[in-house]
């Protein structure tokens, strides 16, 4: 607990006679398993909320028979306030891992088998110091948890920390560990099935109980947190972008708030998100008024269109050079990062950002070294310690990383590109899209024989100009170069020719 933290008792809060039959059959399941044990007083009380346990989202037709985005109540869940606990609780800072880079080390497998576990919280026992901490009120009285119970803000972390020391020895190798789901994994049916085995005898031998409903054992896909995982790499959930496929154009900020929250989570797919978002996200700036035009409905309908057609991406291999493609608009920069596997190229991610009024008005060059710096901050952690290979079609790009006098903000770019091991390459020639659309016009009289190209030139001979036309500075030229005195002229000294061609210029 933090310091000087005075305990707080608050009173229970009315239920209607529904819900207090919910209340009434969670008290009893958690008093039948032992999880929870009446208490007569505790200077830590808190109270009982009851909230409606929702379903995903999913599209129905309202009164006026518009298709409106919602999520279907499929039940009632028992909640405990600690709010004002929470606030007095010293933090756990145990990290949790990076969901990214999990899903990595999952991808590329042949077979996986994915566990949950049963009541995870639950299984955590309580401290019999801390335990009248957890007392909730009700209309049934008071209680306190013997178990580890949801809504505590530390739980996650403890929760996180207890499966990382009941599986150490096997974390990365063959299982990822995400709170109470399990992954594991192997190349080949008999490994995974090998790695399982010692998996289910670690639970076993720690008491860790499993949801076998909710386990799939020797699979070739799955979902996990919200992505496919299968040996060919990561994608969207079908499921969920089938959902956002249907649903309608907002209507308030709100709706859009919830659109870009969904189509947010699968940004990584989406190349140039913040760009083709732009027109979204700028109704949610204050003072804004909501007005849902023609450029925010194509806006609208291109992130579907590309979360439908979103690539799969693959896991990255350490033991090749990392491919950077870069571009940079009036208003955005886009990166993407990939490898390239048997002289085929594979999108690892996409990564994208609106730029800020100071950097809208950037020049071109500075635009195209920003989209650079921001493309190695972005993926940083997979750059550092790596090959990384740019490819650009900015010529000056490779000159301003070694020029010595270029502006302060353009020195300060490429000293944070110094710790990278990065080579400047050019398009190729098929890799350049403009120029390979222009190479491939056809020209109007195509249907004429085109003239052959001379391979000789014509022998050095002296031409004869007709009409030319002489300047009047001619013969002055002349007199200066060769001391010809042009007919009818008087000689003059050169120097007083040049004084008066210098004030007649200067003049």
């Amino acid at each position: 607990m933090e310091e000087e933290v005075k305990p707080t008792v608050e009173h229970q809060r009315r239920l209607n006679p529904n819900m207090q039959e919910v209340v009434r059959a969670e008290v009893l399941k958690l008093l039948d398993t032992g999880i929870i044990y009446p208490i007569s007083d505790s200077p830590w009380v808190s109270p009982v909320q009851v909230v409606p346990k929702k379903g995903g989202i999913t599209v129905v037709p309202n009164e006026h028979n518009e298709l409106i985005p919602t999520r279907t109540v499929t039940g009632w869940r028992v909640c405990i306030d600690y709010r004002k606990l929470n606030t007095a609780t010293w933090k756990d800072h145990f990290p949790l891992p990076f969901i990214d880079q999990m899903l990595e080390r999952l991808a590329g497998h042949e077979y996986c088998c994915f566990l949950d576990g049963y009541s995870g919280y639950n299984q955590i026992p309580i401290d019999p110091e801390d335990q009248e901490k957890t007392t909730f009120t009700c209309p049934y009285g008071m209680f306190a948890y013997r178990r580890m119970p949801f809504g505590l803000c530390n739980a996650p972390a403890t929760f996180q920390r207890c499966m990382m020391a009941i599986f150490s020895d096997m974390v990365e190798r063959y299982i990822e560990i995400f709170m109470d789901d399990f992954s594991v994994f192997g190349s080949s049916f008999d490994g995974c099935l090998e790695n399982l085995g010692k998996v289910l005898e670690r639970c076993e031998e720690t008491n860790l109980i499993l949801n076998w409903e909710k386990c799939h054992f020797m699979v070739r896909e799955g979902i996990v947190l919200g992505h496919r995982v299968s040996s060919e790499g990561i994608e969207v959930d079908k499921v969920k972008i089938e959902v956002i496929e249907k649903l309608p154009p907002p209507t308030s900020v709100k709706g859009i708030q919830s659109f870009l929250g969904h189509a947010g989570f699968y940004r990584i797919f989406i190349k140039d998100f913040s760009k083709i978002a732009k027109p979204l996200c700028s109704l949610l700036m204050k003072d804004v008024p909501f007005v849902f035009d023609k450029t925010c409905l194509e806006a609208f309908e291109l992130l579907k269109k590309e979360l439908v057609s979103a690539p799969i991406m693959r896991a990255p291999d350490w033991d090749l050079p990392f491919e950077l493609m870069r571009d940079a608009s009036d208003y955005a920069v886009g990166t993407i990062l990939g490898q390239r596997k048997e002289k085929c190229q594979h999108v690892i991610y996409y990564a994208s950002h609106t730029l800020n009024e100071a950097q809208v008005n950037y020049a071109t060059t500075e635009k195209e070294l920003l989209a650079i710096v921001f493309a190695f901050d972005k993926f940083r952690s997979y750059l550092v310690g790596s090959k990384v290979i740019v490819y650009t079609d900015h010529a000056a790009i490779k000159y301003l990383l070694a020029k010595k006098d270029a502006k302060p903000r353009l020195i300060r770019w490429v000293l944070l590109l110094q710790e990278f091991d990065l080579e400047i390459k050019d398009k190729k020639g098929t890799e350049n899209v403009v120029a390979d659309h222009l190479s491939r016009l056809e020209r109007e009289d195509s249907g004429k024989d085109d003239e052959p190209i001379k391979e000789e030139f014509p022998d050095e001979q002296l031409f004869e100009l007709q009409s030319l036309l002489i300047p009047w500075f001619a013969d002055v030229v002349n007199y200066l170069a060769s001391d010809i005195v042009p007919p009818g002229a008087k000689c003059a000294p050169k120097e007083k020719i040049l004084c008066g061609v210098e004030i007649l210029l200067l003049g």
